[in-house]
């Protein structure tokens, strides 16, 4: 059985998501969610289904090895961002080499980089007049969402729609292949020794 850790700073939908997906029989689980942000809500979720929980801050994660400490200790894996706006440092790639994701609500490489997630990326996409966005899932590297494409899913944006219409039409996305593409890269790890 491999073990997945989530790392992410908000709600927590995404994360609950997976958590529920591999829930059910998979040849891996969610065993871990790691958040920055002491009241954020994908804590309360992650409990709620009996995943083991920590919060940390800045100096766990860049400071002192810490956080790369509980992904060791407790066995992890495989790494999902799912809503999660810190850059990884160097150890814990280093550690988890291609097995570190992400998912962005768009099609990577336009509206990616520092500062450009959740609604200000839809804001951007509908005020650019697009007539298509979507969803990017990518390796996770030293710079924010440069890391090698691994799939993208598109929707059309129709007249009318807002900010608030596409991001429905994006979690719809997510909801429906993020989970099945991380089993596919975890089912691909090489063999536990």
């Amino acid at each position: 059985m491999r073990n997945i850790a989530i790392f992410a700073s908000g709600s927590g939908t995404n994360a609950e998501n997976i958590i529920k997906y591999f829930s059910t029989g998979k040849s891996a689980k969610v065993t871990l969610v790691l958040s920055n942000r002491r009241e954020a809500f994908v804590l309360k979720r992650a409990e709620a289904l009996g995943v083991k929980t920590i919060f940390f801050d800045r100096t766990d994660l860049y400071a002192k090895d810490t956080v790369l400490g509980y992904l060791l200790n407790n066995n992890i894996d495989f790494i999902v961002l799912a809503g999660f706006l810190w850059l990884i440092p160097e150890s814990i790639l280093n550690n988890y080499y291609r097995r570190i994701v992400n998912i962005h609500p768009a099609l990577l490489p336009s509206y990616g980089g520092k500062g450009m997630y959740g609604a200000k990326v839809h804001e951007a996409v509908i005020a650019n007049g697009d007539r298509e966005s979507g969803i990017t899932i990518h390796y996770v590297n030293s710079f924010y969402d440069e890391g090698d494409i691994i799939f993208q899913a598109s929707c059309k944006i129709e007249p009318g729609d807002t900010a608030d219409t596409l991001a429905s039409k994006i979690h719809e996305l997510e909801y429906r292949h993020f989970p099945v593409v991380i089993e596919k890269l975890v089912a691909a790890l090489p063999d536990e020794n």
